[in-house]
């Protein structure tokens, strides 16, 4: 077939116009000069500064080579070392051209024209925009003629393609196992959901938010993808992971956004502020649910333009981390109920992903068993091993439908704990996984106790660690909102039944926002309670 040819114009390498320069080897007329090959039509780009220097080119290209039609190509580029300018100018010609591939052979040369356009050259070619091979040239050997030179054709094509295909397969999937610790799990929508964000994390520096019951291993994802991301060079700083729960009052703005000196009383010296310390890497917002909504409005400017005040100064900072967000909590519901900014949910939620609970993921237990026994005898500086019959006991109730399992993968690695302290020699033995179990059962036992109050049952974890920090006073009281919460099918239907007296004496009765203000002085919402059903 015919050979169409596309190249640059080497402003160097082609350059000469003394009769000298047949003396030395310039890529474009070599090409041409191949006793075995015949160029029919030679694509020539130039940027229009060079038109003394095509001139003489296309002088020297008629006198080897009569049969080659050149074609000079002016481009629209003003810098030829600006990837975007010369990526858009060949990606715009290269569209508009036509191509017969049944009837021509085409060929890319990226010998000539700088770095920059050898490259787009490539991607170009690569993505099939160019349906072409790829050719390099190079200058003849020791003691040749002058102006011959030694073709290199690549395939884009070729079945080695496919090996290297299958090679970056290989390293993803190392990825995917370092993102889950090389745990080997079996649940397969985790392992879906695991698969996709190792994709967006080495693709896109948006926000990530990770939802899911306590314990539910978010930290520790979002630590992983920080390890990833930093080993492939996309992240030069710090991992800073920030539990939202414990920013309260004041010292919240400071905290996140840092304060200069003397920005309020006890402000000796200047803080960075976590923000600032995630400069150039990744800042993990465990429970963001928790944050004030003054902090989310800051955050939220944070997060799109880089740039945030610290505390009681008049200067603008710039921090270029990124984002993940973690919680347990609705925060769709909570953007409804008023707790929440929709705007800056809006900004988080482009990558959401739902991290399951072990008791959703029972498949699992077994491979995250041997992973923490592995952890726990390197902590313990001994091997941990399990007897054959005592690890199926301990299996067959871990699966079952009666652990509950309220503290999700802590249960189980404090369970292992328990047991591997215990062993002797480092042996986990039948008694001691009977003891272990009847620990759990009487935990669950607890767990499953009930608050009633007109028969209702309002037992959930999340339930008995908040009572377990109250006043028997605010636990009934408390109690009885969050049935009457369960009972209403919306936040005013649960307000009006709890405030039926005291609203008649006011004139505008909000019985929504008392309810949605009374709740959240225990870290609560309508729909986190409505979940616990």
């Amino acid at each position: 077939m015919d050979k169409v040819v596309f190249g640059f114009l080497g402003t160097s390498l082609d350059a000469g116009f003394s009769a000298s320069r047949w003396e030395r080897w310039r890529p474009t007329i070599a090409l041409c000069q191949q006793e075995d090959v015949l160029v029919q039509r030679l694509v020539l780009f130039h940027t229009g500064n060079s038109a003394p220097l095509l001139k003489v080119v296309k002088e020297d290209l008629q006198r080897v080579s009569p049969e080659t039609v050149l074609e000079p190509v002016q481009l629209a580029i003003r810098d030829p070392w600006d990837f975007v300018e010369v990526y858009s100018a060949l990606h715009d010609y290269v569209r508009r051209y036509t191509f017969d591939t049944e009837a021509f052979e085409y060929w890319v040369h990226i010998t000539t024209g700088t770095h920059v356009a050898q490259i787009c050259l490539f991607l170009l070619t690569e993505a099939r925009y160019f349906p072409a091979k790829l050719l390099q040239t190079a200058p003849p050997k020791r003691n040749g003629f002058p102006n011959t030179a030694e073709l290199t054709l690549v395939d884009l094509d070729l079945s080695q393609y496919n090996q290297l295909a299958s090679r970056f397969e290989q390293e993803r999937q190392e990825d995917v196992s370092f993102l889950k610790f090389g745990i080997a799990t079996r649940n397969a929508r985790f392992n879906r959901t695991i698969e996709e964000i190792e994709q967006v994390a080495l693709r896109s520096q948006t926000p990530i938010l990770l939802t899911g019951p306590t314990g539910a291993g978010k930290s520790f994802l979002a630590r992983r993808i920080y390890e990833l991301k930093k080993s492939k060079h996309q992240l030069q700083g710090a991992f800073v992971d920030v539990n939202c729960a414990t920013l309260r009052g004041e010292g919240a703005m400071s905290a996140l956004f840092g304060h200069v000196k003397g920005a309020f009383t006890g402000a000796l010296q200047a803080r960075a502020g976590y923000l600032m310390t995630a400069h150039a890497g990744l800042l993990f917002l465990d429970e963001i649910g928790e944050l004030g909504l003054d902090e989310q409005a800051m955050l939220l400017k944070a997060v799109e333009e880089k740039r945030f005040f610290p505390l009681g100064s008049d200067q603008e900072v710039a921090s270029q981390f990124q984002l993940i967000a973690g919680t347990h909590r609705d925060l769709a519901q909570d953007v409804r109920d008023g707790r929440f900014r929709e705007d800056l949910f809006a900004r988080i939620n482009t990558w959401h992903y739902h991290l399951p609970g072990l008791k959703d993921r029972r498949e699992d237990v077994e491979p995250n068993l041997d992973f923490e026994l592995e952890r726990i005898a390197q902590e313990f500086n001994q091997k941990i091993r399990f007897n054959s019959d005592a690890k199926k006991t301990y299996l067959r109730y871990a699966i079952s439908p009666q652990a509950q399992w309220p503290g999700n993968f802590r249960d189980l690695s404090a369970s292992l704990l328990r047991m591997a302290t215990l062993a002797e020699a480092g042996r986990i033995d039948g008694d001691n996984v009977a003891s272990e179990l009847q620990r759990l059962q009487h935990k669950n036992a607890d767990w499953k106790e009930t608050d009633v109050v007109g028969g209702m049952d309002v037992s959930h974890p999340d339930w008995h660690r908040l009572r377990e920090q109250l006043d028997p006073f605010d636990q009934v009281q408390l109690s009885y909102v969050i049935q009457s919460c369960q009972s209403a099918s919306s936040l005013s239907e649960a307000g009006r039944s709890l405030f039926q007296q005291s609203r008649k004496d006011k004139n505008n009765p909000n019985d929504a926002d008392r309810l949605r203000k009374y709740l959240s002085k225990f870290g609560l919402s309508f729909a986190q309670i409505k979940a616990w059903m």
